[in-house]
């Protein structure tokens, strides 16, 4: 088949989050199985920075804005995989410091980007020989592609992927005058029209052939009023077209055995020296004892709700009495920020905090930790636990989404298990599950054990690219 991706993140051309590294290794997955694969990305400010010899094919679109026609031109280069990856140059709409906003919030003109954007891939579909079958959008961002296609009587089909519910790409109405669509687009059960906005997250799901989402458990989660954020009664009824495929991770970008970031590399025949060397780097990193017994728990997180690290801080007093070090490396909320930065400074032997984003930190907090926390509320996939267990580090997860899908309970009786998952989401369960993991620490043999099985489990984007092939058939 021939497959456009469009989004608008991949990795290593634009990333704030996991969908970047979906888009850096799925596309690349999918090429070495025998299809023939481009991306389609907007050409932001830090892209044209860090690639100055863009190839100019000479290809300029013309795309209706409302009462206005604005030009989009094309560049393209290759992902180190190959993957040809086209890209959408608006000045106005792109070059700037940040991809979505600034420190002040996201740009005011936001609706108007992204409709431009999914408009042009549309366009650019059109124009790729030879035709285009899929076309495969990706978040709010490109939600209206699926409903572009449609209208415009495309002749490819149309696959749209679900990477969190919570963020849906809700405007004012009066931004569907951009669409140039007709009227009988802006109703409820047009698919665009939710409660007098423009939803770009319903148009994919309703305008687009197959759907997905990035975890069979939160394939379900989100056709409930608990999780569906809304849009569960329109998911219900598209729920024969909807599928949940669980994400893979790199297994060359995040392999202990091959890991530049990592002070030792290891493999499941060297765990405990390969571990104990990168342990040791971090303990150095926070000026703790090299030679510390307590458990270190890792965390590599967004700070926002949805993340459940105020489950951290309201269990804080319980867990300065545990044998439990934490090294965090996360950023968001000013509260929560604030609150961890005191919490090293009044408890520096308990916790090290690195408030941002380090992709070679993450690395070494996956090499040099015993177990990674992740109590998220909801998680539609989650990569930090799937990286944790490549590299025999236990995650801590809430049973949600794609962590129940991929984190199985330790169970001292049948001795298997992956990690240790708690329910429900709240302090009582987590403390409780930390307590399970200390207790299963001391037994440093029985955890490498536990920490073996966790390496061995196939996080492969094959595995992944393989369940999109059929979803693409099924378009």
């Amino acid at each position: 088949m021939n497959i456009l991706f469009a989004a608008s993140e991949l990795y290593p051309l634009a990333k704030t989050g996991g969908l970047a590294d979906v888009l850096g290794a799925l596309p690349s997955a999918l090429q070495a199985r025998g299809h023939s694969v481009s991306c389609a990305l907007p050409l932001y400010r830090h892209v044209m920075e860090c690639n100055p010899d863009l190839f100019d094919p000479g290809l300029t679109l013309e795309i209706p804005m409302g009462d206005r026609i604005l030009t989009g031109r094309i560049y393209q280069t290759t992902t180190p995989s190959g993957v040809t990856v086209f890209l959408v140059r608006r000045d106005e709409f792109f070059d700037r410091s940040g991809l979505y906003g600034s420190d002040l919030g996201d740009y005011q003109d936001t609706a108007e980007r992204f409709i431009f954007f999914s408009k042009a891939v549309v366009a650019l579909a059109g124009s790729i020989s030879p035709d285009i079958d899929i076309i495969h959008a990706h978040d709010w961002q490109t939600g209206l592609v699926p409903a572009f296609a449609r209208a415009a009587g495309a002749s490819f089909k149309s696959v749209f992927t679900i990477h969190n519910l919570g963020y849906q790409g809700s405007f004012w109405g009066i931004d569907f005058k951009l669409c140039n669509l007709p009227e009988r687009y802006f109703a409820p059960d047009s698919g665009l029209e939710h409660y007098g906005h423009l939803n770009c997250l319903k148009a994919g799901i309703t305008h687009a052939d197959q759907v997905t989402t990035v975890s069979p458990t939160y394939a379900n989660e989100i056709q409930t009023p608990a999780y569906g954020r809304g849009l569960d009664a329109t998911l219900r009824a598209n729920a024969a077209k909807l599928t949940g495929i669980l994400n893979g991770i790199d297994g060359a970008l995040w392999s202990p055995a091959t890991d530049p970031n990592i002070k030792e590399n290891y493999t499941a025949e060297t765990l405990a020296e390969g571990k104990a060397a990168c342990r040791r780097n971090l303990l150095k990193r926070a000026g703790w004892p090299k030679d510390t017994a307590d458990l270190l728990v890792g965390i590599v997180s967004r700070l926002d709700p949805q993340k459940g690290i105020d489950l951290l801080r309201d269990s804080w007093p319980e867990l300065l009495k545990m044998p439990v070090r934490f090294f965090v490396l996360a950023s968001g909320t000013p509260d929560l920020e604030s609150w961890l930065k005191s919490a090293m400074d009044e408890n520096p032997e308990k916790i090290s905090v690195d408030i941002g984003f380090s992709e070679k930190l993450a690395h070494r907090f996956q090499a040099g930790c015993d177990a990674i926390l992740m109590p998220s509320r909801y998680e539609p996939c989650g990569l930090s636990q799937l990286y944790a267990q490549r590299y025999g580090t236990l995650p801590i997860v809430h049973g949600t989404g794609g962590l129940a899908d991929t984190v199985t309970d330790w169970n001292a009786e049948a001795r298997q298990g992956t990690g240790f998952v708690f329910r429900p989401c709240n302090r009582t369960a987590m403390l409780g599950a930390i307590r399970r993991a200390i207790e299963l620490y001391q037994d440093r043999a029985a955890w490498d054990s536990v920490a073996r099985m966790a390496m061995a489990q196939d996080f492969s984007w094959d595995v992944s690219a393989q369940r999109t092939e059929e979803v693409y058939a099924r378009a």
